[in-house]
């Protein structure tokens, strides 16, 4: 083939080399560098209110793409990840309070006890699916709460760890657009982590296990430590997490950490899309700014003022209502719909119509 010639068309690809770079066409380099400028422009604009969204949405898309690799990926039920988080940060308050640990310890102290709770709390996957799984990994959030609390009660801070604002370089990071572009920085680097392992053979034998667990056994995939690897990775990713949520909000409650937060991350994961990152990136950003929608928009109901009161009951119940219509009708999330959408523009003015039933 000559060297003139396009080495793809489309979306086809011509060699395995062309599979390698992540990104492969000039709509996703024009695309990507669009969405860096605009992350890299945004908070000089930006109120104090929209710079602590986007570092919200920022802390949950770190735990969204975590768990999107142990379930979407992996295929390993878990109904501990606020229990996690809440072990990150508990080990960067302890540790900043305690020893006065500086930021760039306690982070990856929080990243070591996060893996070694996806070991402990990860041996039942070997033995246990579905129901059983998620009830054996629910236990992980209690045994932390639990702990947090007795540390909290005995050490006397009964209304939290409080945590010093970390220094970096010199600067104490207070101000929200130094906030910003260090949550921006690790949600970066976990994508990039997540992507890595994905397009190597740890990424190959999940989506194994995930598929057929007997198959990929008899193809020579250790299921077991793979199946322990991805808790390990997940439950490390997550309690980073934890440890920055801890340093973003200066203090640490174990009253932070409720079995609500678990359900929001699932709640990520569905509605995002399962087996997606993108997936779980839209999953964090639609969790993390729906309840915000909700109450703007109960404001502008007449008699605002009265059902002031009853914005949470109606942020669980909508919240609810969602994942349900989710599931029912669209599972495979909003990833789902972007495809669509992607593959409309694609073929446009040209429509895909199946012929009828009976007709050649």
């Amino acid at each position: 083939m000559s060297k003139s010639l396009p080495r793809a068309s489309g979306y086809f690809r011509t060699s395995y080399a062309d599979e390698l770079p992540l990104v492969q066409t000039t709509l996703q380099r024009l695309s990507l560098k669009a969405v860096l400028l605009a992350l890299l422009v945004f908070p000089f604009f930006a109120t104090s209110f929209q710079l602590d969204l986007a570092c919200q949405v920022f802390l949950a898309a770190i735990g969204a793409l975590s768990l999107m690799l142990l379930t979407g990926y992996a295929g390993q039920v878990s109904l501990g990840h606020a229990g996690l988080i809440a072990a990150g940060a508990f080990t960067a308050g302890i540790l900043a309070k305690e020893l006065n640990a500086p930021f760039w310890v306690t982070i990856p102290a929080a990243a070591v006890v996060g893996a070694l709770l996806g070991v402990v709390f990860g041996l039942p996957s070997l033995r246990l699916r579905g129901l059983y799984l998620a009830v054996s990994t629910l236990a992980l959030h209690f045994v932390v709460v639990y702990l947090g609390g007795e540390y909290e009660t005995k050490r006397g801070y009964s209304t939290g760890i409080v945590v010093d604002p970390p220094k970096l370089g010199g600067f104490e990071l207070i101000d929200g657009r130094l906030w910003y572009f260090v949550m921006l920085a690790f949600a970066v680097g976990t994508l990039l982590i997540c992507l890595n392992l994905l397009r190597g053979r740890t990424g190959r034998a999940w989506r194994a296990i995930h598929s057929h667990e007997t198959v990929a056994e008899a193809l020579g995939i250790g299921i077991a430590g793979y199946k322990l690897l991805a808790f390990v990775v997940s439950s490390a990713l997550t309690a980073v997490a934890g440890a920055l949520f801890a340093y973003y909000r200066g203090f640490v409650s174990v009253e932070a950490f409720s079995l609500f937060l678990s359900i929001q991350y699932v709640a990520m994961v569905i509605i995002g899309g399962m087996g997606s990152l993108l997936g779980a990136i839209l999953g964090a950003v639609f969790v993390t700014l729906f309840p915000y929608a909700i109450e703007n928009g109960m404001r502008l109901l007449p008699g605002a003022e009265k059902l002031a009161g009853a914005v949470f009951a109606v942020n669980y119940a909508a919240f609810g209502l969602v994942m349900v219509l989710f599931l029912v009708f669209e599972p495979q999330g909003l990833v789902g719909i972007w495809k669509r959408l992607q593959s409309y523009f694609v073929l446009w003015p040209f429509k895909h119509r199946p012929l009828a039933s009976g007709r050649r």
